[in-house]
């Protein structure tokens, strides 16, 4: 009984935290120091124009942007409209940036808080627990500081969260119904792949796995599996194609980009991208910000998921006078990266684990997939489209997905480690409380209040 009171107590002070931390950081932070960022608002801008009478989106001579789906800008750019409409201003334009970037930064972060309830829904599903609180999943995704600032900057990655989660329920929920979908489930399933495709083209690494999963179902559900899966990226298709085909008549590519492709060529990069050298794995645990280890993979790619390897929350080069802690930032950040390792080996060690624990199961093959052709994915782009000698689209918040994924992993992992060795289990949660009080700032902005 007490256990369940304390498990209870945490689950729900981890979301009371979570959602302090969103609003704390709307308050202290200004979209406009995200990541691209005046190339997404020049995108909303842009959209705002037309809108509501037309859906025009912009070019690449008005936005670097440009290859982007709509989705995340529609609502921007609607507030924009609104706001156009009811101030007084000599320059509309810019005064109703603040405006509609505040009202974004609170919709990406209920879309969050919505996304984790749909999450806990889904492992309480997979479960079969009575309780919708998980705390084993709470923990993890409170410890991801680049879901945090993901949310709070104009982006597709929120939408790609929120549209996953569903599209995962979903997937469950047919599983459990050995594929016999009804049309109506059937259509909204493609809904949300249409919705997917719509948001960011990062999205499309989440749908191959369902194709390779043809191979791997029972032969007495292939049938309802194939005409599911069919019907749904068929709708999906319709929704979203005409997005793709728009980029290929203007730009000769399904998925056009605003630099060129040198091709897939392991020697785009040079050797430590690949290999870093041991003085530079050492500034990943005691000085883990740029330009240190510029252009290393996996060594910005760790510091920019438990940190802030490239500033955009604490020292970034705009406004660095009104950054506070820049001086210690650097030394946090790698103490950062040393606590947190332990959890990442845990999540990376989840991700095979979990599949000789649910052997069975197609959702848990979708998600181990997913998360391997994510990381390809990524891999394969940033060898395509070195950007030398800095490396700087290398960012977790591109792949925040295949992170997420893990989250997913690592709770199921954790909750049977509840069952089988709750010592164990009691140590790793333990350690994964102690990290997340150790890590806490790096979740916050470090500007003022509505600076």
């Amino acid at each position: 009984m007490i256990k369940n009171i304390s498990i209870k107590f945490l689950s729900l002070l981890l979301l009371s935290l979570i959602l302090f931390i969103g609003l704390y950081n709307i308050a202290h932070y200004d979209p406009i120091e995200g990541y691209d960022a005046e190339a997404h608002f020049n995108y909303v801008d842009y959209l705002a124009r037309y809108l509501p009478d037309s859906l025009k989106l912009p070019s690449d001579n008005e936005t670097r942007e440009f290859f982007n789906p709509p989705i995340a800008y529609i609502v921007p750019s609607l507030t924009q409209v609104l706001c156009r409409n009811l101030i007084t201003s000599q320059d509309f334009l810019n005064d109703c940036r603040p405006i509609y970037g505040l009202y974004t930064q609170i919709l990406q972060l209920i879309i969050y808080l919505l996304t984790i309830f749909i999450n806990l829904k889904t492992i309480k599903l997979f479960l079969n627990n009575k309780n919708i609180l998980n705390l084993e999943y709470l923990i993890i995704i409170s410890l991801f500081a680049v879901n945090y600032r993901t949310i709070i900057m104009i982006r597709g990655e929120p939408y790609i969260l929120f549209f996953m989660s569903l599209l995962i329920y979903m997937f469950l929920n047919a599983e459990r119904n050995n594929f016999n979908i009804s049309t109506k489930n059937t259509i909204f399933f493609g809904f949300i792949i249409g919705m997917l495709a719509l948001s960011r083209q990062w999205a499309f690494l989440l749908f191959p796995a369902f194709f390779l999963l043809i191979f791997k179902i029972e032969k007495k559900n292939l049938r309802n599996y194939i005409k599911y899966i069919s019907n749904s990226f068929f709708v999906g298709f319709i929704l979203s194609s005409w997005f793709y085909f728009s980029l290929y008549f203007k730009y000769g590519s399904f998925t056009a980009f605003n630099k060129e492709s040198s091709g897939f060529n392991l020697t785009n990069q040079p050797l430590n991208f690949y290999f870093p050298n041991l003085s530079d794995i050492f500034l990943v645990f005691t000085e883990p910000i740029r330009p240190n280890f510029s252009n290393q993979f996996i060594s910005v790619l760790y510091s920019d998921f438990w940190g802030d390897y490239w500033g955009y929350f604490s020292f970034t080069s705009r406004k660095i006078g009104l950054a506070r802690g820049q001086l210690e930032i650097g030394s946090y950040f790698g103490r950062i990266n040393l606590v947190s390792l332990i959890i990442f080996i845990f999540l990376l060690v989840s991700v095979f684990v979990v599949n000789k624990q649910y052997t069975n199961s197609y959702f848990v093959k979708y998600i181990t997939l997913s998360i391997a052709i994510s990381f390809l994915g990524y891999t394969w782009f940033l060898i395509s489209y070195p950007m030398l000698p800095t490396g700087d689209g290398n960012k977790a918040v591109y792949i925040v997905q295949m992170f997420n994924l893990m989250a997913l992993s690592g709770a199921l992992v954790l909750n049977k480690l509840k069952v089988t060795n709750y010592s164990l289990y009691r140590i790793f949660l333990i350690y994964f409380i102690i990290a997340y009080i150790h890590n806490f700032d790096s979740y916050l902005s470090h500007f003022p209040i509505r600076f």
